[in-house]
């Protein structure tokens, strides 16, 4: 059991991985907007605060095993350029510096697959926080999705057939196996698994990781 600080809990990845934890019997406390506790997951312990505001949690992290964090745009488009240097980035760098001051041990980061053709902004911010992790010195995962699959976020099936040819040419598997589909059960599979793995220094969980875990996990 572990005692678990989860930010972005009320989320499309985080309500949904906060009962899943729960059920495994580790304890979690959860960062919300004022106004938003209602729309906490069963299971969790709400803590009210600004995910942007330097010290806004700190204090309440302190004591976590693990820090999950989950913020970031909703929805994600060349167009959001800008909210992901003002949004992701700036959760991020709060994040961390409440994680160093408390002394969590492991630090669980939702990246993204890169390098990337498109989404070149959000590639670059995801980037970024990673490297701030590392420059942190907390042992950390990277959690390195493409695009993950699930209710509301099912259009990308129709070019399976496209994945799975490129996947079989030389020149192009490699790009296509990195920035590969994973479904929503795989990624909280992932999440979970890294919660109850913690590396000593960094370890990278990308979509051939993620697939493989959830595999073993199903």
């Amino acid at each position: 059991m572990q005692s678990v600080f989860v930010t972005g809990a009320t989320g499309y990845i985080g309500s949904r991985l906060i009962p899943l934890l729960r059920k495994r019997g580790h304890q979690i406390k959860a960062l919300v907007r004022a106004g938003s506790e209602d729309k906490l997951p069963l299971g969790a312990t709400g803590v009210v605060g600004d995910a942007l505001k330097v010290d806004s949690y700190t204090e309440h992290v302190r004591g976590s095993d693990t820090f999950v964090h989950l913020i970031g745009v909703p929805h994600p488009s060349p167009a959001k350029a800008k909210q992901f240097r003002e949004i992701d980035l700036v959760s991020i760098q709060v994040a961390i510096k409440a994680a160093r001051e408390t002394g969590v041990r492991h630090f669980v980061y939702l990246s993204v697959a890169h390098p990337a053709p498109v989404m070149k902004e959000f590639s670059e911010v995801r980037s970024a926080g990673e490297q701030m992790i590392r420059e942190s010195g907390i042992n950390a995962t990277f959690v390195r999705p493409w695009y993950v699959l699930g209710p509301g976020h099912w259009w990308p099936y129709a070019i399976l057939p496209a994945y799975w040819i490129l996947e079989k040419i030389p020149k192009t598997k490699e790009s296509a196996e990195r920035l590969g589909l994973v479904t929503i059960r795989q990624m909280l599979n992932a999440l979970i698994w890294a919660v109850e793995n913690s590396p000593t220094g960094i370890q990278i969980l990308d979509v051939q990781k993620i697939r493989e875990i959830s595999s073993k996990s199903t």
